[in-house]
């Protein structure tokens, strides 16, 4: 993550556990054929609805982690707290606090490891990894975002994994969001690529630290998930 902070301050927290839920523009918001692969770098590619068939079997393990885990929001180096909850599961959780930004194996609110990674999302990021050219992707961190209306992501690079041959995979859950997908430097323009219930997007290699962000998340309720987005980010931290 980058030094300053990508999360901005909120006031209204994120459940701990809610049992409900738990571009230059592209013309990603209405493509001709949604279930075709949208390529959007030489090495990222969104994959719409391409979680949808396990959603029903993500949403309980991923009840069962926040249970263990609860949702936080954590607060930056620079003492402001964070506006999007978080929570990790994977033998190393990605965490933030004055003493700056990391992986820890250990849930700093318990003190004990962070939950397992779930295997039905374990083989779903292996398997959307392989279709954006990255075979053998064995993720062992998990972050977990949960967003409210009004919340966004400054444009940041993810830059606290060790090996940066190793891709991100992002999955999408509940509200749409409008990702920003830039270059190299904070200054380059940005594409703006629609994020749907269910859309899985994959960004590694020459692509990989590219700076990325999310606008703010708009009003609107979703059948499953009620006014929340869940994104969750498979890497390989360690």
């Amino acid at each position: 993550m980058p030094a300053k902070a990508p999360y901005h301050t909120v006031h209204a927290p994120c459940p701990r556990h809610n049992p409900s839920m738990m571009q230059t523009e592209l013309d990603l918001f209405n493509p001709q054929d949604p279930l075709q692969p949208q390529w959007v770098g030489n090495q990222a590619v969104l994959l719409p609805g391409f979680a949808l068939p396990q959603v029903q079997a993500l949403l309980p393990v991923l009840r069962e982690v926040v249970a263990q885990a609860p949702f936080r929001h954590m607060v930056t180096p620079g003492g402001l707290k964070m506006a999007v909850g978080l929570t990790n599961c994977g033998a190393l959780g990605w965490v933030s606090d004055r003493q700056g930004y990391r992986y820890s194996p250990v849930d700093p609110l318990s003190n004990q490891s962070w939950p397992v990674l779930p295997e039905v999302l374990l083989e779903l990021a292996n398997r959307a990894a392989a279709l954006a050219g990255f075979n053998n992707f064995q993720a062992d961190a998990c972050l977990i975002n949960c967003y409210r209306p009004g919340n966004r992501l400054s444009l940041h690079q993810d830059r606290d994994e060790r090996d940066f041959t190793q891709p991100i995979v992002s999955v999408s859950l509940g509200l749409p969001a409008v990702f920003l997908f830039g270059g190299h430097t904070r200054k380059e323009p940005t594409q703006r690529i629609g994020l749907r219930h269910g859309d899985v997007l994959v960004w590694g290699g020459e692509d990989r630290l590219r700076y990325h962000g999310v606008l703010p998340l708009k009003p609107g309720a979703h059948p499953l998930l009620g006014n929340l987005r869940i994104n969750l980010t498979l890497r390989k931290a360690g």
